[in-house]
């Protein structure tokens, strides 16, 4: 196996759709480490609203000023995906206790896999806990207005799936 970089970290997820909480991890991913991959996961037991192209594209578009991220789609076993890149670290997201034990197990898997890579946990910024893609798409399917909870490119993407007219109005993104 080749040198892992401890400074380098994974964040996976199916992102669908990106939400402020998640670019909250990765701006705060990049702080911590010199290189952040954002890897979007094609294969998923969920069924997604966005394809794999449109979820890649939306976050660079989200992202398009950020150099040391690098962004895209991946369709193995994670801690593969992860050896494949050199990466010494993977990045998982908590809102609550309740998220604990299912990634709790995950990193357990992981480092049973391999045991050079570590697993980090970031706390979501308090004002993001509640929020989670499936309740993002679930209020933009009845049209209601998730303005400020996910990025402007994603209110728009959101807006063109779901035929939705709601407005943002003077609400942060």
């Amino acid at each position: 196996m080749a040198e892992l970089n401890p400074k380098m970290a994974v964040y996976p997820g199916t992102f669908d759709p990106l939400t402020m909480g998640h670019v909250s991890l990765i701006r705060r991913s990049l702080k911590v480490f010199d290189t952040v991959v954002l890897a979007v996961a094609e294969s998923t037991p969920k069924n997604t609203l966005f394809s794999i192209e449109e979820r890649v594209n939306l976050a660079k578009e989200v992202f398009r000023d950020e150099d040391n991220l690098i962004i895209e789609p991946f369709n193995n076993l994670l801690i593969d995906y992860v050896e494949s890149k050199g990466a010494g670290v993977i990045v998982r997201g908590l809102r609550a206790v309740s998220d604990f034990e299912y990634e709790f197990q995950m990193a357990l898997m992981n480092r049973k896999l391999e045991r050079d890579i570590e697993t980090v946990f970031m706390m979501t910024d308090f004002k993001w806990m509640y929020l989670s893609s499936t309740i993002v798409k679930e209020v933009a399917r009845y049209s209601g207005d998730v303005c400020g909870l996910v990025p402007g490119p994603v209110v728009k993407a959101l807006q063109i799936k779901y035929g939705s007219k709601f407005g943002c109005g003077d609400k942060e993104d």
